[in-house]
C-alpha cells in the first residue's frame, strides 16, 4: 500500500473531509474512474485517428494474385544462391 499526502487550502480541505470526499475508499474510487476513463478516451482518440486515414482502394482477386506474383518475383529476386 501506497500512502499519498496531498496539500489543499484549510477551507477546501475541511469541506471535502466534512462531505467524506477525503475517505481512502473514496479517493481510490475517484482514481480508479479517472484511470478508466482515460482510457476509455484513449480507445475513442485511436478509433478517431484510424477513422481519419483514408481506407485503401479495394483490389479485385486478380489484382490481388498478380500482387502476390510480383512480391513472388521480388523475393526470389532477393533470395541469394
Amino acid at each position: 500500500m501506497t500512502t499519498v499526502q496531498i496539500t489543499l487550502p484549510d477551507q477546501l480541505a475541511q469541506e471535502a473531509q466534512r462531505a467524506g470526499l477525503l475517505s481512502p475508499a473514496r479517493l481510490e474510487q475517484w482514481i480508479r474512474d479517472e484511470l478508466r476513463a482515460r482510457q476509455v478516451d484513449s480507445f475513442f482518440s485511436a478509433l478517431d485517428g484510424m477513422s481519419a486515414v483514408d481506407e485503401p482502394t479495394l483490389m479485385s482477386p486478380e489484382e490481388v494474385s498478380e500482387e502476390i506474383a510480383r512480391m513472388r518475383r521480388e523475393r526470389l529476386a532477393n533470395t541469394p544462391v
